[in-house]
């Protein structure tokens, strides 16, 4: 299972909007084939893991880290493909939300008699794949919000500069997490302070790395013509309002963006507008990165599904250095949400706290 793992995080953000899948034919103790989700409409992972192992397939066993469709959609169904081949049993560690799976998938493979297990690797398959079971599960997007801040939660000093808050490590880590992501989100504030290029570059360099799509919230269309953003062979969503100027819309779209009108809410883009249309656009799971503004708002609206928090050794001080989250918050403690299933991870001299919001319901 755990090579299976392995072969199913290689799929993450490729595979989008089918679930990042990993799937090892196992034939008298030996691995004989591997597979993973390929991009739509290419080889789901069994497919490709029985296409490894050829004939060797025939009485082998199937370790597959989520549940075979038993669906026809823009590929044949894999039960099919793995009855065909003549498998003899097949291991999966958790089963498929998904409407058109939800249990089929085993009650075709048992019904052609072959043996079936679940529930190895459950735990860390269901780590792995949150995005896509919330997704299936709720309909939305998964939504991560992600800032680094001080000890006194700045994330940047008064003058505005910001690099860096955090160390090496949490720089590298966030380039390895890009890979896997459908859409990273800014403010246009990021944009003109910080000008990023919101690109996957593990290792420092984006060759052979999967590109999230790059979306930038601006209300009122502050993000400038040369911004890093809108460079590069990656895709890039200019969400904006209809107070945006109509000529500097014109002007994004001519440098290759996307440019998507959306309601307003509290006098900046509607983030809820923004996440259904991303999720229509067949995001799984979304990243949201500061500012303060952005990311506040994302909390005063009840829209955040998890929290990753990079706290660094440093004090910035200053009343008017920006603070990670920004907007009316709460007034009491009682409404206030509190993070469950935690954990805290060292990356060199940050803190990574990282959790599941949950907010107490209302008196």
């Amino acid at each position: 299972m755990q090579l299976a793992l392995e072969e199913g995080r290689r799929a993450l953000g490729w595979s989008s909007p089918n679930p990042a899948v990993g799937a090892v034919v196992v034939r008298d103790g030996e691995v004989v084939g591997t597979g993973r989700t390929q991009p739509p409409g290419g080889d789901h992972a069994e497919v490709g893991a029985l296409r490894a192992a050829g004939d060797r397939a025939r009485g082998a066993t199937v370790v597959v880290t989520l549940e075979p469709c038993a669906h026809t959609g823009r590929t044949p169904p894999c039960t099919a493909a793995l009855i065909d081949a003549g498998v003899a049993a097949v291991r999966y560690a958790i089963g498929d939300p998904d409407p058109n799976v939800s249990g089929a998938g085993r009650r075709a493979l048992e019904a052609a008699g072959i043996a079936v297990e679940a529930g190895d690797g459950a735990e860390e398959v269901a780590t792995q794949l949150e995005g896509y079971l919330h997704q299936r599960r709720t309909g939305r997007p998964f939504v991560i919000v992600k800032y680094a801040a001080s000890l006194d939660g700045r994330i940047a000093a008064s003058s505005g500069d910001s690099r860096w808050v955090s160390g090496p490590e949490t720089l590298a880590l966030a380039h390895e997490q890009r890979q896997g992501l459908d859409a990273i989100v800014v403010g246009s504030g990021t944009v003109v302070v910080d000008d990023p290029e919101l690109t996957a570059r593990p290792g420092g360099s984006t060759e052979g790395a999967h590109q999230p799509l790059r979306v930038v919230a601006d209300s009122r269309g502050r993000t400038p013509e040369q911004a890093r953003v809108l460079a590069g062979d990656s895709p890039t969503l200019i969400a904006t309002t209809a107070a945006s100027p109509a000529d500097w819309r014109e002007r994004m779209a001519a440098r290759g963006a996307e440019v998507l009108v959306l309601p307003e809410a509290e006098g900046h883009v509607d983030l809820d507008a923004l996440i259904r249309a991303l999720g229509e656009r067949g995001a799984i799971t979304v990243l949201f990165e500061g500012g303060g503004v952005l990311i506040g708002s994302l909390f005063d609206a009840r829209l955040v599904d998890r929290v990753q928090a990079v706290i660094a050794p440093l004090v910035i001080g200053a009343d008017a250095a920006p603070a990670a989250l920004a907007g009316p918050g709460v007034g009491r403690m009682a409404p206030a949400p509190r993070l469950r299933e935690v954990s805290v991870t060292r990356l060199g001299e940050d803190t990574l706290i990282s959790g599941l919001p949950a907010w107490p319901e209302e008196p």
